[in-house]
């Protein structure tokens, strides 16, 4: 791929600290600063999404190839974006868009959105999980409940989207008591709708939860016709100048 000057030389190990993890931008195309502004040095990243089209798309995009890039020469690690369907969509769909993505922008692990969170479901999460392994080696998986899951899903993923949504149920979540058997690089957190003036208040909601990948802004959904993830927040500097410098107690 020409714009990858190596294969996963300087790529991020385990997640380590307190740390933003984008879940997903609009196609760089439409947001082509903010694809840009990832890579700037001193940002602290965990990882970035990359969702096409709710997935790998039908064929390689030059465009999203070039942010991919870009972004693990710069050592940030790129996931690819997985609709798990809460359980409705099948194996062979799922490991089909894997290979694509790993195929045409090479990432280094995925996001399984949409993640079922029951204990039923929990067997074949795990060999979804252990595909996704065998044909990404290293694959860093993120799965995407948006809520605490049955505990079992812990120990098959290496890092759990425990919250995702509006801040108004953010700052009245509590976390389950499981989870404090697990370190915070364990977790993640998603909120939107935060404004500017309770940002130090969800920053400290987060860390009191044991969650040290965050994606707080204060874009909404507008009645659902909007994705929030998909601009950064209008205090994108302010997040990157917190969480680069530890949430403050």
């Amino acid at each position: 791929m020409s714009y990858l000057t190596s294969t996963r030389a300087g790529v991020a190990g385990a997640v380590t600290g307190t740390g933003i993890g984008v879940p997903g931008l609009a196609h760089p195309l439409v947001a082509p600063d903010e694809w840009a502004g990832l890579t700037c040095p001193g940002t602290p990243l965990h990882w970035v999404v990359l969702n096409i089209s709710d997935g790998p798309g039908a064929h390689p995009d030059p465009r999203c190839l070039e942010a991919a890039g870009r972004l693990r020469n710069a050592g940030v690690r790129v996931l690819g974006h997985l609709d798990a369907a809460y359980g409705a969509r099948s194996l062979a769909e799922q490991v089909a868009e894997a290979h694509r993505y790993i195929d045409w922008y090479q990432v280094d692990g995925f996001l399984l959105d949409h993640c079922p969170s029951e204990r039923a479901a929990l067997p074949e999460i795990r060999r979804t999980v252990g595909t996704l392994r065998v044909i990404r080696d290293d694959a860093h998986i993120v799965l995407g409940h948006g809520t605490h899951p049955y505990p079992g899903y812990a120990e098959n993923a290496d890092q759990l989207v425990t919250f995702s949504g509006s801040w108004a149920d953010y700052r009245w979540s509590q976390a389950s008591e499981w989870s404090a058997d697990y370190p915070p690089e364990r977790f993640c957190h998603f909120v939107h709708g935060v404004p500017r003036g309770h940002l130090e208040e969800a920053l400290r909601i987060a860390r009191w939860q044991g969650a040290a990948t965050i994606y707080i802004t204060d874009r909404t959904t507008q009645g659902g016709r909007v994705d929030p993830w998909e601009t950064m927040p209008g205090y994108w500097d302010e997040i990157v100048s917190r969480v680069g410098t530890g949430v403050s107690e």
